[in-house]
């Protein structure tokens, strides 16, 4: 009787636990806290004889750690990953892939003062009230550090994605704050998506705080002040791109990549931060993919970004504007593709039809907020409700932009990945493209 009453009991006890496993058949489970010994992750369902080692991982990792320039947090971390399971001579055992990245700059005595009151824009209040506790430093798990598991499990994602079906995931900044994209150059961006190292080229601007300009890789010169352009006779001379310090915005535009450079570095000297619009797009995708009704591929899509922190709003193909536009224009028209299968003559639809993939090009955007932590003394009030004056100190982002790509293209990996593996489960039979996928062409040959 003892036995059973104690097993009710535990059936029916309230858990208080963090959900922190993301994924139905490539399933990812993240763990660690900002400021503690290290961040990382298990992931489970990759399957054997795939081609991986630290390499692969760690270009993402490098790509999103901080103290890469001066518009992102100086807050120095290498970030370099140890693979500690799941892999033997470089390839994949088909078992858990464990990875780790150890903490190395953590400075937990920069949050002593908010001990007393929770930092407004964070997650310090809702997290006491949920678990009875909190990290004291950081953020915790609420921290944007939490990610570095998940660009890591995204980057095997998208080894195997690339390899079976010659997926590619490119993302970008589209926006910040009021500083747009020309309209024109963000349609053709997402028809022709640009290569990661494209976006990471042609996004980057060289700085030396001895010029008031800064230079693209083109030698063009841009206003320090607001990034606009100046002639290239603007003095003084001496400022060339090869020697500069690299800012990487990742805004595939110079001119607009140096209007939100100079923006950020105003921020920063008002110890105040914004946010923005981040553009992701999918290529290669399988057709079929999505569990409708609730598991839809565009649910699970919004799902994964807007667990990433600080995301405010998910939209795909048209998004919002679809809202404004005819059904006649909206409604993407078929023809034949070969092999059986149609393709669409436009994309306003973004790459799915009815929450299962078209095989058309997924394109994604998600809008980010102002970063939380600024320096600016803030009134607010402590955890009992008393009137407070909240100083944070710490080494924090102005604009969590420029670092924010791979995290969407690591989300949109696993996601993309899990929806593959559930299609294979339920079809039982290989899985097709719109065109030869370019790593099968390379199997075969």
């Amino acid at each position: 009787d003892h036995e059973l009453i104690a097993c009710q009991f535990s059936v029916h006890r309230p858990k208080r636990r963090a959900m922190s496993t993301f994924g139905t058949l490539f399933r990812v489970t993240t763990f660690g806290e900002s400021h503690g010994v290290g961040v990382g992750c298990i992931v489970d369902g990759v399957p054997a004889n795939v081609d991986l080692t630290e390499a692969d991982v760690q270009p993402q990792l490098t790509r999103r750690r901080p103290g890469q320039s001066s518009i992102v947090t100086p807050r120095s971390e290498g970030d370099v990953v140890t693979i500690l399971s799941g892999t033997e001579n470089g390839k994949t055992l088909g078992t858990p892939i464990g990875m780790m990245v150890h903490n190395q700059n953590q400075k937990k005595f920069d949050y002593a003062n908010t001990a007393q009151a929770p930092r407004p824009g964070h997650a310090d209040y809702t997290y006491q009230v949920k678990y009875g506790t909190r990290a004291s430093s950081g953020g915790g798990r609420a921290s944007a550090r939490e990610t570095i598991g998940r660009v890591a499990a995204g980057a095997v994602a998208e080894k195997w994605l690339a390899q079976e079906y010659g997926t590619k995931i490119m993302c970008w900044v589209s926006s910040v704050m009021d500083i747009d994209l020309p309209k024109d150059v963000a349609a053709q961006l997402e028809q022709n998506p640009p290569s990661r190292e494209q976006i990471d080229e042609d996004g980057a601007l060289a700085e030396d705080e001895k010029y008031p300009y800064f230079v693209d890789k083109a030698g063009n010169k841009y206003s320090r002040t607001d990034g606009s352009p100046l002639p290239a006779s603007a003095e003084p001379l001496g400022l060339e791109y090869a020697a500069g310090k690299k800012i990487y915005t990742r805004c595939p535009h110079a001119p607009t990549a140096a209007r939100i450079a100079a923006r950020i570095h105003e921020l920063r000297k008002k110890e105040d931060s914004t946010g923005g619009v981040c553009t992701c797009v999918v290529t290669g995708v399988p057709v079929g993919l999505g569990e409708p009704c609730f598991d839809k591929l565009e649910a699970e899509l919004a799902k994964a970004m807007m667990s990433l922190p600080a995301t405010k709003a998910f939209e795909i193909g048209e998004g919002f504007n679809a809202a404004r536009m005819l059904g006649s224009a909206h409604n993407d028209r078929f023809a034949g593709a070969g092999q059986g299968l149609l393709k669409c003559q436009t994309n306003h639809a973004g790459g799915t039809l009815g929450g299962i993939s078209s095989g058309e090009p997924i394109v994604m955007r998600v809008a980010i907020k102002p970063a939380s932590s600024i320096s600016q003394d803030q009134e607010t009030c402590t955890f009992d409700g008393a009137p407070h004056t909240l100083s944070v100190k710490g080494r924090h982002d102005p604009c969590v932009l420029p670092r924010a790509p791979p995290l969407l293209e690591g989300m949109a990996a696993i996601t993309i990945a899990d929806a593959c593996m559930r299609q294979q489960a339920r079809s039982r039979a290989p899985l097709v493209t719109l065109g030869e996928p370019v790593a099968k062409k390379a199997k075969a040959a």
